[in-house]
């Protein structure tokens, strides 16, 4: 047989691709022609693919034309992960091995033939399973990270040689590599914080509805500090979005050997230097994920966030409302999720010391507006709580006094979270931030007394920023175990998202 068929896989965006690779041996001119949009690193694997093979004591058709089609071939293929499935059509047309359509088969070739880890096992396996395919061969390293996926069998390989004698059904073994547990470091808790009881409720409050948030202070009041416990109050990621998590963070390269689900909320804190395509993602010929995308299920905190450029901060404008970014290119289109809780802590002006009557602070006027003006209007209007620091006290020092640790906050947290689930079954959203403005009004209304008081109190609100009212005011009536929020819910509501003076 001089034409056969395997599977690979590639990465598109933050999902997998099912790619067919036929390989056909005629007569001619001997060489080896890829077609089906294959970019550099793809078109290399002639050489690697080769080396392989006769390093490995295989047969090269060399005396044949050999024809290499990739399959859709419009779409790019990008990377080195087809070069396993392309040796192996290519040895299953020449006869060395049958051929086996229930197999996917990822992997980087050496020149010895050694099988070399690839980025996105975890989604090139969601892919395989999507399309009804039964095996999956890998680099044995990463047999753990794919046995994750439930419904594929996964077979590990450590060389060319290992895939043929499976092929063949002949034995071999490669070395285990057992799932690792990877504890998060126990060095973030909100019991370090002391004082500031209203960022705490902020930061309660963020957690437990999913909102964003925003914190101006003085320069050591504790912002950095605040932002950083967030992720130890959220609750543990459900499967499909630990799932999700774990597979963005295989493609980005940042899983370690054995590790399992990501479990945590993922915490990316970018520094204000960062460009706008290292902030939501980008690229020409290859999309990368930015760290907004690397923050999906987590937090995203921007520190010193008046000190990045304003074009930066305003390209989290649509994600924030979304949930995706959407990469658009000439010759593609890439849509990579990117729902996180924003977390914004700025100084108030330059020198940092505007607070209070500003009798400290050496700014004019015009330096503090130009300061602050970075954060956007439209930017502040997608956040739900805004909070200003003050200086804690020396009585907050008190040794013998014992602030709430994160693990009790987050049982609180917790609890909101499931009486919000338990409101919204059978739906996609997962906690009150992110319920459509319309739906929370028509299906999820306030009380009567609560309504009236939002009327008299609301002339200086969007319509956006009423809607985050209503969100606002449902975690709290979650946190304290009402049925519905309260006059005094919506009058807490509206203290935390325009209660403070800097953000005025």
């Amino acid at each position: 047989m001089s034409l056969a068929k395997a599977h690979g896989a590639v990465i598109n965006g933050v999902s997998g691709l099912v790619v067919t690779i036929e390989a056909y041996l005629s007569q001619g001119l001997p060489g080896l022609t890829l077609v089906g949009l294959a970019d550099t690193a793809v078109g290399e694997s002639r050489d690697r693919v080769r080396a392989a093979i006769q390093n490995s004591n295989l047969s090269w058709p060399g005396e044949r034309r050999i024809t290499i089609g990739l399959s859709p071939a419009s779409v790019h293929k990008r990377g080195a992960m087809l070069d396993l499935g392309i040796a192996l059509a290519l040895l299953a047309a020449h006869q060395q091995i049958p051929e086996r359509l229930d197999v996917a088969a990822i992997g980087e070739l050496s020149l010895d033939g050694s099988v070399n880890e690839v980025r996105g096992a975890l989604v090139a396996a969601l892919a395989a399973r999507s399309v009804g395919i039964e095996i999956l061969l890998l680099p044995h390293t990463q047999v753990a990270e794919a046995e994750l996926v439930p419904g594929i069998k996964v077979i590990g390989v450590s060389s060319l040689n290992d895939a043929v004698a499976f092929f063949k059904g002949e034995p071999f073994s490669t070395p285990e590599v057992s799932l690792q547990t990877y504890a998060a470091p126990e060095t973030s808790d909100l019991s370090d914080v002391r004082g500031q009881p209203d960022a705490r409720l902020a930061l309660e409050l963020a957690a437990a509805g999913g909102h964003h948030l925003a914190m101006v202070g003085s320069p050591g009041v504790g912002k950095t500090m605040l932002a950083s416990r967030l992720p130890s109050l959220l609750p543990e990621l459900p499967d499909d979005l630990a799932v999700a998590v774990t597979g963005i963070h295989s493609i980005a390269g940042l899983l370690k050997p054995g590790q399992g689900l990501i479990r945590e909320a993922p915490f990316q804190a970018p520094h204000h230097s960062a460009t706008a395509t290292a902030l939501i993602g980008g690229g020409t010929n290859q999309v990368r994920v930015g760290m907004a995308t690397l923050a999906h299920g987590g937090v995203l905190c921007l520190d010193e966030a008046a000190e990045f450029h304003r074009v930066v901060l305003d390209a989290l404008r649509v994600p924030l409302e979304s949930g995706e970014v959407i990469i658009s290119r000439s010759g593609f289109t890439s849509r990579l999720p990117a729902r996180f809780q924003l977390v914004l802590a700025a100084n108030p002006c330059p020198c940092g010391m505007f607070v209070d009557a500003g009798d400290q602070c050496s700014c004019s006027p015009q330096t503090r507006r130009k300061y602050f003006s970075r954060l956007s209007g439209p930017l502040l209007d997608r956040v739900d709580v805004r909070v200003s620091l003050a200086k804690p006290t020396m009585a907050d020092f008190d040794p013998e006094l014992e602030p709430e640790s994160s693990a009790v906050v987050a049982s609180r947290v917790l609890q909101a979270r499931e009486v919000a689930a338990a409101r919204y079954k059978g739906q996609t959203w997962m906690c009150n931030a992110q319920v459509p403005g319309p739906i929370m009004r028509k299906h999820f209304p306030i009380s009567t007394e609560a309504m009236r008081l939002l009327r008299r109190t609301c002339g200086g609100l969007s319509a956006r920023g009423i809607d985050r009212i209503f969100r606002l005011a449902w975690t709290i009536a979650d946190l304290n175990h009402q049925g519905q929020p309260t006059a005094p819910d919506v009058e807490l509501a509206l203290q935390m998202r325009d209660g403070a003076d800097l953000w005025q």
